[in-house]
């Protein structure tokens, strides 16, 4: 096939609508000779919207399988970890509770045992840890909430007592902020805070020297490493 050959049929796909792009596949030309060859053979308007249009379509597409693909390869993570990691001893539950309270709880007020944080997860393990493993009565842990004053209060106080199975009746008074959690960018503020609190000074002073254990063991560590 000569080059008028080739050149007559980049023109006719072109005023059939194609793009350079689609044209390229077909014939594999330069995108530099096409523009050369097809500066007098303009699309209209309402086709480049049609291509642009389609072409978002076409990277939607592509979004949704690659995220299909994560959510795939994802679960098959998951499903490893849940076999190697669980279940886990009163032990290693212990521990991690330990470790936690470390990076999140307080440590300051020596007579209150206090957490608090923005994700259920975290609020529903540190109850486990509490009640299974501290050994702590349901009747003696409050719960408080740190809400914004656009929220509704009594919406949020029925889903952080639904998320921990906690009576309403286990809930202090919430702190309400000025701020409005709309301003926020965050995406962890959709309930507002959520803390859990015990008063017990020789159990908080446990946990403490638990916790000055591991990092005084470790610390010395360092020097190995």
């Amino acid at each position: 096939m000569t080059k008028a050959d080739i050149r007559r049929i980049a023109v006719s796909l072109r005023k059939e609508g194609e793009s350079y792009s689609q044209i390229k596949k077909k014939i594999k030309i330069s995108k530099s000779t096409l523009s050369r060859w097809l500066k007098d053979y303009p699309l209209s308007k309402e086709r480049i919207r049609a291509l642009r249009d389609n072409n978002q379509q076409r990277i939607e597409k592509f979004r949704q399988t690659m995220l299909k693909k994560r959510e795939k390869l994802l679960a098959s993570y998951y499903k490893e970890q849940r076999k190697k990691i669980l279940p886990l001893s009163k032990k290693e539950l212990l521990l991690a509770g330990l470790f936690l309270y470390w990076g999140e709880g307080n440590k300051a007020v020596r007579h209150i045992i206090s957490l608090n944080n923005t994700d259920p997860q975290v609020i529903k393990f540190t109850l486990v840890w509490l009640r299974k493993i501290i050994n702590i009565p349901k009747e003696r842990i409050r719960v408080y909430l740190h809400l914004y004053s656009d929220m509704d209060v009594k919406k949020e106080i029925q889903f952080w007592a639904k998320t921990l199975n906690m009576p309403v009746g286990y809930f202090d008074k919430p702190y309400i902020k000025k701020s409005k959690r709309i301003d926020l960018d965050q995406k962890g503020y959709g309930h507002g805070t959520c803390g859990l609190r015990v008063s017990n000074t020789v159990l908080k002073d446990n946990i403490i020297m638990a916790i000055k254990v591991i990092a005084d063991f470790y610390g010395e560590k360092v020097e190995e490493v």
